[in-house]
């Protein structure tokens, strides 16, 4: 391993460890952290530990200041939307409150992009969805999670992305978060449910037809279906 690539896992670890417990509240918000004392407890050089803040300062965790250190910052002041903090949170005990606010957030804006695709779409895009649910369908029976994950995610970004609308698309990151989360902590059954997929390909459909009302119905059940699956009654 090259020191260039030592120090890129150190930094990494270092952030994952802080980000964790940031997020966990095991570091409390105006909790006050040092430097030297990450230097030492982490095992890292300052360079790795000043690294790791300024990931952290930019997302709005932490805040650095000269002759005070390095101080937690309220949830507040946190950028929500950015997929690290939503992968801390999802892995952690907070769980339950991300998946329910992100599964809200989702209802919000996919069934909207279903209906902008619905009228704006390329038929490249319309390609895209069709082929993804295909995968979909074949991962899902033969029980292949990650396959199934990244034909999943291929089909949610493309059809935010087809929404026509930046503001939409920008969301494909937090969406893939949520989809990946739901794979990585067991939220999935092993064989994904044929229902859901039918709902996946009723959007496709339906955006290659121009319905945008059947687009916007159909992605509202995705939703609603993954919803349930995650979230306790």
């Amino acid at each position: 391993m090259t020191r260039t690539g030592t120090a890129a896992g150190l930094h990494a670890d270092l952030l994952e460890k802080l980000g964790r417990q940031i997020a966990d509240g095991d570091l409390v918000e105006g909790q006050v952290l040092r430097l030297e004392e990450l230097e030492s407890h982490f095992a890292v050089s300052r360079t790795v530990a000043r690294e790791a803040v300024r990931v952290l300062e930019s997302m709005g965790m932490v805040t650095s200041r000269r002759r005070v250190g390095v101080t937690v910052e309220p949830r507040s002041r946190w950028n929500v939307y950015d997929p690290m903090i939503i992968r801390w949170r999802l892995a952690g005990i907070d769980r339950e409150a991300q998946l329910r606010s992100l599964s809200e957030l989702r209802t919000g804006i996919e069934p909207v992009a279903a209906r902008y695709a619905a009228g704006r779409a390329t038929p490249e895009q319309c390609g895209r969805l069709t082929g993804a649910v295909m995968d979909m369908a074949v991962h899902g029976r033969s029980g292949d999670l990650q396959a199934y994950l990244d034909a999943d995610i291929l089909f949610h970004r493309t059809l935010l992305e087809a929404s026509g609308n930046e503001m939409l698309a920008a969301h494909a990151d937090v969406v893939a978060e949520v989809l990946t989360g739901r794979t990585l902590h067991g939220l999935m059954p092993a064989r994904p449910e044929q229902a859901a997929i039918r709902l996946h390909a009723d959007v496709a459909q339906a955006v290659q037809s121009g319905d945008a009302a059947a687009a916007h119905r159909a992605m509202t059940e995705i939703i609603s279906e993954a919803a349930e699956a995650m979230l306790p009654d």
